[in-house]
């Protein structure tokens, strides 16, 4: 059974297990679905499509990284000084 996804979104509850970060540290994890998010609103925005999609990662994100680090990222892009590669 096919769900489209909005449905998919509204179900979610928590970030699901993703094989590349097998361990129970998870800051890399959080750390890449940061950064995948705004890949992916950049390239969508870029291509005039709906960013719904994108709010896959935000949510397994946020339910990964302290707000703290959020916080702190979104200071970084703003100011242009953020080290990963967007």
């Amino acid at each position: 059974m096919s769900e489209t996804i909005q449905e998919k979104l509204n179900n979610y509850k928590t970030a699901p297990f993703d094989a590349r970060f097998p361990n129970t540290n998870q800051t890399r994890n959080c750390y890449q679905n940061y950064v995948d998010y705004h890949r992916c609103n950049k390239a969508l925005e870029a291509k005039g499509q709906d960013l719904t999609p994108c709010q896959w990662y935000m949510r397994v994100y946020k339910s990964l990284c302290p707000n703290s680090w959020v916080s702190r990222w979104d200071e970084q892009i703003e100011n242009g000084s953020f080290a990963g590669k967007i």
